[in-house]
């Protein structure tokens, strides 16, 4: 005779009519533990549990082990007990009660009373139902399926491997996902408008085992997903369906947005071009400080050179600077005596240039060479502006203490060596500053500087027409009120911010306005728009030929050094300007 597992009940032989009371501890404890779960009713209390009972010599042994009669649901092996209470589950059996394993006893008749223990058999029977409408929907049914088949395996063997705390958790997490999972899959009623409306916040409201659940989102319409996603925040308007305007009430319209007219983009322009105050008070300030301590090292330097008194000179000091103030020109007047130096044109001379001019020595027979204390900067019978240049730059390189200067005026002063010009770069908190020396000499009411051709010819000296051009420009304007000087300082920004425009800005720009000035008589602010749209004209006209002849002397070519490259560039860029000036002032 086999022997009892330990969880079966030595009750009597199953039969029909009333189910039997199961007086067995498995029965008692474990049975109305999974009843409970399933019914939906309270668990019983922890004192009716009786716990697990194990012998000395283990499952396999004899000893300890009880003996009982072998039941209608007993069979051989240490788990037949714990087996016979899970095929009683309507998750783990089924109504028919036959689907135990092999070798766990006799199968239990279908619709036998006692195995359907009440409400647990109302609850196998909505099971299978719902079982079938999953099958009937197609695969996903057939997933979710065998997904509970997984579930009913580990809760069977969950008391063997967790124990009886482990059990109960397990049984109630699977209970809480199989709703989860039947209500999400189960078929809606067509009838029932609240059925669209369930949500999964409310499953697991039901299930008790969140607190909170952010809401899904709206259904979107199909006019909602055709507007972009980040659009601009639009003011509320009231919904025209609500609420309609009354008859005859006067519409408003938006008014459309004003075109300015080119004078009142050029005088918008000109406001921007201003150079900031402090710049405009510092700058002077500075390149005064940096001129007296010059002036200073050369007399004591080289007494014997009879140098002027050094002076600034640039747009800023006449007003006619533009954005910022980030260069000056500082003036060292060569003093020559008259009687021992002569002026020759540069267009008497192998370079053909009017612009430029030599300064020769004469009377070489009555004052021999050394009278004079510039005869030592002379090649062959020239004054040097090279030669002069280069003793000028190994002073301000070599000899002279920048450091300490700085020092005493609050900013960093650099020579820079590798440039033909003699210039200074000066780094200040506030600003930066470019300082370039010129030698100039003036003779015979010329005004000539110490810049030389690129080439061999080391003895000329150019011409300079600043001082006149801007005399002569403000000049004019006091005459008739004009806006030449407005005018001026509007082309002189654009140059500077247009780098291939940057070479035209300057004296070039200067003398288009004056030989403008003779053909145009009205300058006055009003006809800005007109005297800018004609200068751009005049530009291109003279870079199309190549010639911008000087104000002040017709035979001078004031593009006689820019590249033809160069040339071509700038006439491309005004030459597009003369139909939308605008362009200009972007």
């Amino acid at each position: 005779m086999a022997e009892a597992p330990r969880g079966d009940p030595p009750g009597p032989a199953p039969g029909p009519g009333p189910a039997p009371a199961v007086t067995h501890a498995g029965v008692g404890g474990a049975g109305r533990y999974f009843r409970a779960l399933v019914g939906g009713a309270a668990p019983p209390a922890r004192s009716h549990w009786p716990g697990p009972r194990r012998g000395r010599a283990g499952r396999g042994g004899a000893r300890g082990q009880r003996r009982a009669r072998p039941g209608p649901g007993a069979g051989s092996g240490a788990g037949s007990g714990f087996w016979f209470w899970c095929r009683r589950l309507p998750s783990v059996s089924g109504v028919g009660g036959g689907s135990l394993p092999a070798g766990r006893g006799t199968a239990v008749p279908p619709r036998c009373p006692a195995r359907l223990c009440g409400r647990a058999g109302a609850t196998m029977a909505a099971f299978w139902q719902q079982r079938g409408r999953r099958q009937e929907s197609g695969g996903l049914g057939a997933v979710l399926d065998g997904l509970g088949s997984v579930f009913d395996v580990l809760l069977a063997n969950a008391r063997l491997v967790l124990g009886v705390s482990g059990a109960a958790v397990l049984a109630i997490a699977t209970l809480a996902v199989k709703r989860l999972i039947d209500r999400a899959t189960s078929p809606r009623d067509e009838g029932d408008p609240k059925a669209e409306q369930k949500s999964l916040e409310e499953s697991w409201q039901d299930l008790a085992l969140i607190k909170t659940t952010p809401k899904p989102p709206k259904k979107q319409r199909r006019e909602d997903l055709s507007e972009p996603l980040l659009s601009p925040a639009r003011p509320l308007v009231p919904d025209p369906r609500g609420s309609s305007a009354p008859l005859g009430a006067p519409q408003v319209k938006p008014s459309p947005l004003r075109c300015l007219t080119l004078q009142e983009k050029l005088l918008s322009h000109s406001s921007q071009l201003a150079v900031p105050e402090i710049q405009v008070s510092l700058v002077p300030q500075l390149a005064r400080s940096i001129c007296t301590q010059l002036q200073n090292f050369l007399r004591s330097k080289c007494p014997e050179l009879p140098f002027g008194r050094l002076f600034l000179s640039g747009a800023l000091l006449d007003g006619l600077e533009v954005l910022a103030a980030d260069h000056i020109h500082l003036m060292l007047p060569v003093v020559l005596d008259t009687g021992l130096w002569g002026l020759i044109s540069g267009e008497d001379t192998v370079v053909r240039n009017p612009q430029y001019w030599m300064i020769k020595r004469i009377d070489l027979g009555y004052f021999p060479r050394g009278c004079s204390p510039w005869d030592r900067f002379m090649v062959g019978r020239y004054l040097s502006s090279s030669v002069i240049n280069e003793t000028l730059h190994k002073l301000l390189v070599a000899s002279i203490n920048w450091p300490a200067i700085g020092g005493l005026l609050g900013c960093a002063i650099h020579p820079v060596v590798a440039s033909r010009e003699l210039k200074l770069e000066v780094k200040h908190d506030q600003v930066d500053l470019s300082i370039t020396l010129f030698p100039v000499v003036e003779m015979e009411d010329k005004v000539l500087l110490a810049v030389p051709p690129e080439g061999l010819v080391e003895n000329l000296w150019l011409e300079s027409f600043y001082r006149a051009e801007v005399s002569r420009v403000k000049e004019l304007d006091a005459g008739d009120a004009g806006a030449r000087q407005l005018c001026l300082r509007i082309l002189s920004g654009v140059c500077k911010r247009q780098p291939s425009l940057h070479k035209l800005g300057g004296s070039p720009l200067t003398h288009i306005i004056l030989h403008l000035s003779d053909t145009a008589s009205d300058w006055a602010e009003e006809s800005l728009a007109d005297r800018f749209q004609q200068l751009l004209e005049e530009l291109v006209a003279s870079l199309e030929k190549g010639v911008l002849p000087c104000y002040f002397n017709p035979k001078i070519n004031l593009f006689s050094r820019l590249l033809e490259e160069e040339i071509d560039e700038m006439g491309f860029v005004l030459y597009r300007a003369i139909s939308e000036p605008e362009v200009l002032l972007k």
